[in-house]
């Protein structure tokens, strides 16, 4: 992936996560967190180390991450806009800036542009209530963002690709 702020992960990287984490009482939560720290996403490759590690079944495994939505098994954008839909956002509009993200980057949460630079996701609160809508991309957390503002990003963020490439 093009300027990927992730290494490429290896077997070995992933059962060094595993193994420096394996020993804690429940363990699998933390692993995962780190697997995906580390790599970007949690790859599917990573289920039967991780399983067999911890004496869990792969159904196990793949329970955990597909139960909970913040885990990723595909490579992520080079950049990822979580949009906040929390009831306080929604309250301030992030339901209309939902439509227009999906809209203007032509996918769905959990889809990543064909480009490979933007990947959009849900969050449910960011802690920024009093000023939402708020979205988070990668680090950084934008308050009351409106359509404009948002279209604003995206092309800040797609004319950085072109001052790397």
């Amino acid at each position: 992936m093009l300027n990927s702020p992730f290494p490429s992960w290896t077997p070995q990287m992933i059962q060094d996560e595993i193994d420096a984490l394996k020993h804690k009482p429940g363990a699998l939560l933390p692993i995962l967190h780190a697997i995906q720290d580390r790599c970007g996403y949690v790859p599917r490759e990573a289920v039967p180390l991780i399983a067999e590690s911890l004496q869990l079944t792969r159904a196990e495994v793949h329970g955990v991450i597909s139960f909970y939505h913040h885990f990723r098994t595909t490579p992520p954008g080079r950049h990822v806009v979580q949009i906040c839909r929390a009831e306080a956002c929604q309250a301030r509009g992030s339901r209309a800036l939902e439509m227009h993200a999906r809209d203007t980057l032509g996918i769905d949460y959990h889809q990543t542009t064909a480009d490979r630079e933007i990947t959009l996701e849900p969050v449910y609160c960011l802690g920024n209530c009093a000023c939402g809508p708020s979205l988070r991309v990668d680090d950084r957390i934008l308050a009351r963002v409106t359509p404009e503002r948002f279209d604003r990003l995206v092309d800040e963020l797609t004319t950085q690709v072109l001052k790397v490439s």
